[in-house]
């Protein structure tokens, strides 16, 4: 099985919350190399050499979105996103527990390579052992001199500051999240204009994911070669996918862009004996699901999307045949709805509407016309929104109802008049 670690490279192994420990692996190396001899536009090159695209959900190029900065030499600032809500993915929970000075190498990294000398953290609110453990680290490093001023003795200077959110999913969106940093509330923004143009503090700022800044590091000790060399022609390098549901391993597994779907199931241990797939989510709780004809496609960017869903952050959810689909989907869209910040009409009212009719359907009281309404709705809600939680509340729920539409259906069992009474 296609199985390399790079990011997951000792643990379970070895206690890597330690400085020690970190730099007898080579920790904090390239960071020296960085800070002593390499110019901010070397790293960027070296991203976009790489091929590294961002692990949060979009997969945008990392590179190129560092060159969006504004040219000039005016304070800018690196935000890591650590808010980790989307269901199903618990790949970057893993990094800021197990291996906390390899996420903020990273970040030094990703600091440095846009010019910046202030980087923050933002933290889920509900990972307080990893915000503890994770500034336990920053504290070691502040007392090896790695960060603080004059770092290295060449006369740079970088600050690191770690916020906790507090549990609003809506933070995880960069423009929401950079509201919360200033104590605003968690709200996106209407863009343009972009972070990289006006974002925190009303200062160019660039937000990277966990995953994406932790692969700096080991991109700058291999090469960007290395890199490329792994995935696909436009989805390149390596990928933790956090696997969940009906297999009998679930956990974070770090692949080769490009592996079949089928493949990460099997790495996960496979169904549970004597079951049958249904479905599988390929990129958390906003895709939506792709089925058994499709396991043999490559797990990558763009084979997901051609396959009516999206990699995403790499939240892979099994489904076998005990699977009831209704109550999945009222789940999530209900968890959709309660996280909505309330400010765009459709995502407000629609998502409303939608756990009503499907808490009906649950229940066995869904009347004549819910099917219908639950699909006119989800499509009148996509792309009106501000940001992109109202348009996730549609892929998982219509991708099974036309998949499995007597499910829903079996559910109507009485008239209006009667449901009234």
């Amino acid at each position: 099985m296609p199985v390399t670690k790079v990011l997951t490279a000792g643990i379970g192994e070895v206690d890597l919350r330690g400085i020690d420990a970190y730099r007898q692996r080579g920790g904090y190396t390239q960071w020296e190399r960085v800070v002593r001899d390499l110019q901010p536009v070397d790293i960027l090159n070296i991203a976009e050499k790489s091929g590294l695209r961002g692990r949060g959900g979009a997969g945008f190029p990392t590179g190129r979105k560092w060159s969006f900065l504004p040219k000039d030499k005016n304070v800018r600032y690196l935000v890591c996103n650590c808010d980790e809500a989307e269901p199903g993915t618990f790949k970057d929970h893993m990094l800021l527990e197990e291996a906390p000075h390899l996420v903020l190498e990273g970040m030094l990294i990703g600091a440095y390579a846009i010019a910046s000398h202030h980087a923050f953290i933002y933290i889920r609110g509900e990972f307080l052992r990893g915000y503890e453990i994770f500034s336990a680290a920053l504290e070691q490093a502040r007392a090896a001199g790695f960060v603080g001023t004059n770092i290295f003795g060449t006369g740079f200077d970088l600050e690191i500051t770690v916020h906790r959110g507090a549990g609003a999913y809506i933070c995880g969106e960069e423009t929401a999240m950079l509201n919360s940093l200033e104590g605003k509330r968690g709200e996106p923004r209407l863009k343009p204009p972009f972070p990289a143009v006006e974002g925190l503090y009303s200062k160019p700022t660039i937000v990277n994911n966990v995953e994406t800044l932790a692969y700096l590091v080991p991109i700058l000790e291999r090469g960007p070669e290395w890199f490329a060399a792994v995935g696909t022609e436009r989805s390149k390098g390596y990928k933790i996918v956090s696997v969940s549901g009906h297999v009998q391993k679930p956990g974070n597994y770090e692949i080769a862009l490009g592996t079949p779907v089928r493949e990460i199931i099997e790495l996960a241990g496979g169904l549970r004996p004597g079951r049958t797939l249904m479905a599988v989510q390929p990129g958390g709780g906003s895709s939506a699901c792709i089925f058994e004809e499709q396991l043999d496609w490559p797990y990558d960017y763009e084979s997901m999307a051609k396959a009516g869903s999206m990699l995403g952050s790499g939240a892979f959810v099994v489904f076998d045949d005990t699977t009831d689909f209704v109550n999945c989907a009222y789940n999530l869209v209900r968890f959709f709805s309660h996280e909505s910040c309330g400010q765009c009409t459709p995502c407000r009212e629609g998502g409303s509407w939608m756990e009503r009719v499907l808490e009906r359907l649950v229940h066995a009281r869904g009347v004549p016309g819910d099917y219908e309404m639950l699909l006119r709705i989800a499509g009148s809600i996509t792309g009106l929104n501000l940001c992109p939680l109202g348009d996730s509340i549609e892929p998982f729920l219509k991708s099974v109802m036309l998949r499995f539409p007597e499910a829903f259906k079996a559910r109507i069992v009485q008239t209006r008049e009667t449901a009234n009474a």
